[in-house]
């Protein structure tokens, strides 16, 4: 691996675990300016005192407080976009570049993919393109790869998610980001297929403090990278509580139930 992006991705992926707790803060785009993104600053702030690895947004927010107070934040660029008001909210298109990234200060780019969605060729030759781009300047590329579309009875079988996160490394990215299947032996098979570090998506809020940190906790028991968790920490009660808590069950391998301790 070229020294940049083994530099860049030790700004994302602790160097030490080899885990990764991402706040990805895109939403936005997709949803608009929904509890937990309308004071940036602020959630930021929370997230970044929790002890997050990175956070994830899009160009236009970089400067609504990044790496403005409390630790440290590798910062990742999301290059992907499409709205909920969208005749097809599946169909991602690419909004900004590798080169925008590099200048606005990323440690690394993300993009996202619907495996299964009408649009998914012209997804797939996007990821190709800036793969090779990513490459060329050394810059690491987490690829966010749900099976999402007609063809896809359940997001979360296993089938579907391996196959999904196995197209992410194929066509050359560093980081996946999917769904969690479930329970930790299909997971596992997910983790196997990949060949890359994989990290679970939140998705919508769960109902439950602790249905969100046995997730986390399960997914890195298989050797999961990790989480991306986007509402489920920033529409959290406490932002950063929340974050301390997943971090030390994903770094430190911290019991669920001591890890609920640290909300109180």
């Amino acid at each position: 691996m070229m020294i940049g992006k083994k530099i860049r991705l030790e700004r994302i992926i602790d160097r030490k675990t080899k885990k990764t707790v991402i706040a990805p803060m895109d939403h936005g785009v997709s949803s608009g300016p929904i509890k937990g993104i309308v004071d940036m600053d602020k959630t930021i702030e929370q997230i970044s005192r929790g002890g997050a690895n990175a956070v994830l947004m899009h160009k236009g927010i970089v400067e609504q407080g990044h790496r403005g107070y409390g630790n440290d934040l590798g910062l990742i660029i999301h290059l992907s976009a499409s709205t909920s008001l969208s005749p097809d909210p599946n169909n991602k298109v690419t909004v900004t570049s590798v080169e925008k990234a590099i200048q606005l200060g990323a440690d690394a780019v993300s993009i996202h993919v619907n495996i299964g969605s009408e649009k998914e060729p012209e997804m797939l030759k996007e990821l190709g393109e800036i793969s090779e781009t990513c490459s060329q300047w050394g810059i690491p590329l987490l690829a966010m790869m749900y099976p999402r579309g007609q063809k896809i009875k359940s997001e979360t079988d296993v089938n579907m998610v391996k196959h999904a996160a196995r197209v992410g490394s194929e066509l050359g990215v560093d980081i996946v980001k999917t769904n969690y299947t479930g329970d930790p032996a299909s997971f596992e098979e997910v983790v196997e297929g990949a060949l890359v570090p994989v990290v679970i998506a939140g998705g919508p809020k769960v109902d439950t403090d602790r249905e969100l940190l046995q997730m986390a906790k399960e997914s890195v028991e298989v050797g999961g990278a990790g989480v991306a968790f986007g509402r489920n920490i920033f529409q959290a009660e406490n932002p950063g509580k929340i974050t301390k808590a997943i971090s030390e069950v994903v770094h430190n391998k911290m019991d669920v139930d001591d890890a609920l301790e640290l909300l109180k």
